[in-house]
């Protein structure tokens, strides 16, 4: 059985990222979070540390990890064979939009009928319904996209609409596959910022295949 966080820890109040906001009676603080757009989408090249290490573990209960973390390899193949490959993360800041439809509407909006696109998405957890949705109506229209997507947590599995999501990706030529620590080290080693000059070895959390086992046996029952 996956690790199970303690309900406790919601008493304090905490940012989606594992942070501990400050006093929140203070009138700068409160102004500043009143003042947050609805909707923000965060590029780069590489997430903070302690990002990763709270959005990704791949957890049971996922209390607070309200956001998706989105990396991805793009190859775009030309028909001479030449191959061009791109990566990045995206971070959904706010409720009203998720990383998922975000990247076909900022980082591959259009498809070159001439390029083949090989795309590789590790993300914090599985597509919502929607989500899965609107990848279903991509990989429909663009027929020369390939789709892998690698989870580290399965999103509210156990609900019927999710269920029939995921079945429904499958079913689209999507290939779902739940991250194994190699591939949690990958992320690590390609996404994860890194101090100047250093790079410090992945540390494996104590659970981390056991988890793996565990969604890795959902997801099967889920697709079968």
């Amino acid at each position: 059985m996956a690790q199970k966080e303690e309900a406790a820890a919601a008493e304090a109040p905490a940012s989606q990222n594992g942070e501990d906001l400050d006093n929140l009676e203070d009138p700068e603080k409160l102004k500043e979070l009143i003042e947050l757009p609805p909707f923000e989408i965060v590029t780069g090249e590489r997430l903070p540390v302690n990002f990763f290490k709270f959005q990704f573990r791949n957890v049971e209960y996922s209390s607070g990890r309200n956001k998706t973390f989105l990396c991805y390899v793009i190859e775009a193949q030309s028909k001479g064979g030449q191959v061009q490959a791109t990566r990045g993360y995206l971070e959904d800041e706010h409720a009203a939009a998720h990383a998922e439809e975000a990247f076909f509407n900022t980082i591959l909006p259009a498809f070159d009928p001439a390029i083949r696109y090989v795309v590789t998405w590790y993300v914090s957890s599985s597509p919502c319904a929607a989500c899965a949705d609107r990848i279903i109506k991509t990989l429909n229209k663009a027929k020369n996209l390939r789709l892998l997507i690698l989870v580290g947590r399965l999103f509210m599995w156990e609900e019927p609409e999710i269920q029939a999501a995921l079945r429904k990706l499958k079913e689209a030529g999507c290939r779902l596959r739940i991250m194994k620590p190699q591939d949690f080290e990958y992320v690590w080693q390609n996404f994860v910022e890194q101090e100047e000059g250093e790079s410090k070895a992945f540390e494996p959390w104590e659970d981390i295949q056991e988890n793996f086992l565990y969604y890795e046996e959902k997801l099967a029952d889920i697709l079968k």
